[in-house]
């Protein structure tokens, strides 16, 4: 394959376009202003989707994509026979939709393998120092990530459509979820059942798969200690984890017991979609740094979000008003690992004051009251 084409692409050549994202929920939702920029650029073309299974409801419902297509990491499980089958078959799908352009948003070797097969006239990569040269023959067209400064996520997934000639528009850069109408029916009667009024409740996300990302049970309780005194409604959420239930179990036990008659515990019972519907009902969202601190962002809600080891610049709420609370006693952060010493607990977060956290989410619901 050619290393290079002339820039930039000729899209009258484009009339279906496959973008890859094969990482977690939050890292799918920050890549759905790629279609809406594709679609705008190419409006008669056909945008697909690849992402792994448990993540397509980050994308399902928007305007610009056409299919959604799927890789289930359990096909491994099942044995080398069943996992040859459904590779084939989705390599079969995807083969019969004739790609014109491939948009691969991550260095997983997928996309190399699917640009060599698939033929498409275009392909993008990100560029990889050192990759093999595999990797470096198989798109037609390489972008860059940041060597120094920092950016965010979304406009490092743009950069792949930039390095093609196609220039998103402000408008093109906003979040896009598409919670369906039975999801939004549900949280509407689940608040009712609980006496809770739009607009009326701050809703508090306190896990994240990463639990190193996460603050004390002791400190998330304190916080909706202070906000229940403040006599405002909370609707507490958690993954259907496990580990992020025994997490919502100790905080509820460490609230006040004036706290609890203030407090709805939704935690494992919302589907994605439905966990987008009561954030885009909540006054303000808070959390940290995980996939439903983005839906909140991608509905439109004002986000509180609390930064450990990862970094604001690259992860913060995006296209929202929103507060960024981090430790500025430790100036080793960000660093990125999974707590101190790889020790899973941050103490960047566990050190992190609840006063100075309550004192934002304050002064957010503040500005938001005003403008009601």
């Amino acid at each position: 394959m050619l290393s290079s084409l002339p820039d930039p692409i000729a899209t009258a050549h484009i009339s279906r376009a496959l973008v890859t994202k094969l990482r977690h929920h939050g890292d799918v939702l920050l890549s759905s202003p790629v279609f809406t920029v594709l679609k705008r650029a190419i409006p008669a073309a056909e945008i697909d989707a690849l992402v792994y299974v448990e993540t397509a409801a980050m994308l399902e419902g928007h305007p610009a994509i056409a299919q959604i297509h799927c890789i289930d990491r359990e096909w491994k499980r099942q044995g080398l026979l069943k996992q040859a089958r459904a590779e084939r078959r989705l390599l079969s799908t995807l083969r019969a939709r004739r790609y014109d352009l491939l948009v691969h948003l991550t260095e997983h070797p997928r996309g190399a393998w699917l640009a060599r097969v698939l033929k498409p006239r275009y392909s993008v990569g990100r560029h990889l120092e050192h990759a093999h040269r595999l990797w470096r023959s198989s798109f037609t067209h390489y972008y860059r990530l940041p060597r120094t400064t920092p950016r965010h996520t979304v406009e490092c997934n743009l950069d792949a459509l930039r390095r093609l000639g196609v220039q998103p528009l402000p408008s093109d850069k906003r979040l896009v979820l598409c919670p369906g109408a039975a999801d939004t029916a549900r949280v509407d009667a689940l608040l009712a059942q609980h006496g809770i009024a739009p607009q009326g409740f701050v809703h508090m996300h306190p896990g994240s798969r990463w639990l190193f990302k996460c603050w004390s049970p002791q400190q998330s309780a304190a916080l909706l200690d202070r906000i229940a005194a403040d006599r405002s409604r909370i609707v507490l959420t958690a993954a259907p984890d496990a580990r992020e239930r025994v997490l919502i179990d100790a905080i509820v036990s460490a609230t006040a017991p004036s706290t609890r008659a203030s407090l709805t515990d939704l935690g494992g019972a919302l589907s994605l979609r439905e966990l987008a519907a009561l954030t885009q009902r909540a006054r303000v969202f808070v959390g940290v740094d995980s996939a439903p601190m983005h839906i909140a962002a991608a509905m439109g809600t004002p986000v509180v979000a609390l930064f450990g080891p990862s970094g604001e610049v690259e992860w913060r709420p995006w296209g929202v008003v929103h507060r960024v609370v981090t430790s500025s006693e430790h100036p080793c952060r960000p660093c990125g690992n999974d707590g101190c010493g790889g020790g899973k607990v941050s103490e960047c977060l566990t050190e992190l004051p609840v006063d100075r956290v309550y004192a934002v989410l304050a002064e957010l619901l503040a500005q938001t009251a005003a403008r009601h």
